[in-house]
Parts: structure tokens; C-alpha cells; sequence
């Protein structure tokens, strides 16, 4: 008798011991769960990584580079200006071409508002030949820009910005006496037909700082052909 009793209370402190762990372990993989959870929605609704570059709110460090007209132009020439429509564009790339006009009307509507246009040329004219300064003169006389068009030697600014594409526009507002950035990426939403655009990025960056409010968006993704660099 005492034996079987012996045998019953083994038993029973047996299954206690399983019954407890198995409700240790629901309770861990529970823990688990809750903790991957939170991991997760951390990551979803973390900031996303910024670019490389000038980034939405930067200020833009002074710079001088050689205009079409043999003279430096530096950013600081425009401190007296709410701020300039600072634009990377070239001669070759047919998506600046098809916005050659609309880049004659930013700077013929917005400059007498305080906000010029600054065109830069990044490109390297050993590798798109079209790009080089004698062209950039040239398409500039038969464009009738009335605003700068610089030459970016030696590819220096454009990295500075974190410029991928030609067109690709930097609007920068005079806040205190420095340039800041308050919208980049895109001029409009259609490339392809002026006439067809619904949203006019820039123009409507302008007015919203005009207004004291931030640009929304503040930045788009530039659609264009990339710069052209040496193979190394």
C-alpha cells in the first residue's frame, strides 16, 4: 500500500511540474510575440534614413562658380533675395530640354518676387561633349536665359547637394541671412507636357514659404538623366 501511494504522489508532482512549464512557456513565447510586436511597429514608424547631401532644413554653405559669361557668380551675390530657384541642368538631357521653357518662366515670373534662378551645369563635357561651356553659351543665347548659367569644374558642388539628375531643383529661402533648403527634387508632375501638369512643385513651395508655412511636399523625386561622370 505504501508503495502504491508512493507511486500516486510521484505521479503527482509530475504532472505539477509539467503543468507548470508548459505555462512558463505559453508565457514566454507570449512575452516573445509582444516583444517582436513592438520591434516591428518601431521599425515601421521609424524616420526614414535621410539622403546624402543637403537635406530639407540645411544650410547651404557659399560656393562661386564660372557663368556662361566668363564672371564668378557666388551664392552669397543673392543675400539680399528671399531666396534663389537653384536648378541642376544641362544642354544634352532631353528632360531638361523639355523644361528649358518652364525654367525661363520660374525665373521671369519669380525673380522680381525674390526668387531667381540659378542654373548649374554638373556635367562632364569629356563625357557628354554637348555639356561643355562654348555649348552651354550657345543654347543658353538660342534659350534666352536671363539668368546664370554656371559650370560645375571638376564636379565639386554637385556631391555638396546630393544632385543625382538633371533637372534637379534645390529651392533655398533667405532665413536670417542664410540660404536654407526648403524643397527639392522635382520642378512639376509632368515632364512631358507643360500643359498637362497638375502640381507645380515649386511654384507652390514658393508660395507656401512666401506665406511663412513649410513646403508640402518638401521633397519629391527628381525625374531626369543622371550626371555624367567619368567611369573610374
Amino acid at each position: 500500500m505504501k508503495a502504491i501511494n508512493y507511486v500516486l504522489m510521484t505521479l503527482l508532482v509530475i504532472g505539477l511540474v509539467a503543468c507548470k512549464s508548459t505555462n512558463t512557456t505559453t508565457q514566454t513565447e507570449k512575452t516573445s510575440e509582444k516583444t517582436e510586436a513592438k520591434t516591428v511597429a518601431n521599425t515601421n514608424t521609424a524616420p526614414k534614413p535621410q539622403k546624402r547631401g543637403y537635406n530639407i532644413g540645411d544650410v547651404v554653405a557659399d560656393f562661386s562658380l564660372k557663368n556662361i559669361d566668363g564672371n564668378m557668380v557666388s551664392l552669397s551675390d543673392y543675400e539680399d533675395d528671399k531666396g534663389v530657384i537653384l536648378i541642376f541642368t544641362c544642354n544634352h538631357c532631353p528632360y531638361a530640354v523639355m523644361y528649358e521653357d518652364r525654367i525661363n518662366d520660374l525665373h521671369n515670373t519669380f525673380a522680381a518676387k525674390g526668387y531667381p534662378v540659378l542654373a548649374i551645369n554638373p556635367n562632364d563635357p569629356e563625357v557628354k561633349p554637348e555639356d561643355s561651356m562654348p555649348n552651354m553659351k550657345k543654347r543658353a543665347a538660342e534659350k534666352g536665359f536671363k539668368f546664370p548659367y554656371l559650370f560645375d569644374e571638376g564636379q565639386k558642388l554637385y556631391p555638396v547637394f546630393g544632385a543625382t539628375r538633371t533637372p534637379e531643383v534645390y529651392l533655398l529661402k533667405n532665413q536670417g541671412g542664410k540660404m536654407v533648403v526648403a524643397y527639392s527634387g522635382a520642378i512639376d508632375d509632368n515632364h512631358k507636357d507643360a500643359a498637362s501638369v497638375n502640381v507645380k512643385y515649386v511654384e507652390d513651395a514658393i508660395e507656401a514659404v512666401t506665406n511663412g508655412k513649410d513646403p508640402d511636399p518638401n521633397f519629391t523625386k527628381a525625374v531626369g538623366c543622371s550626371i555624367k561622370t567619368k567611369k573610374s
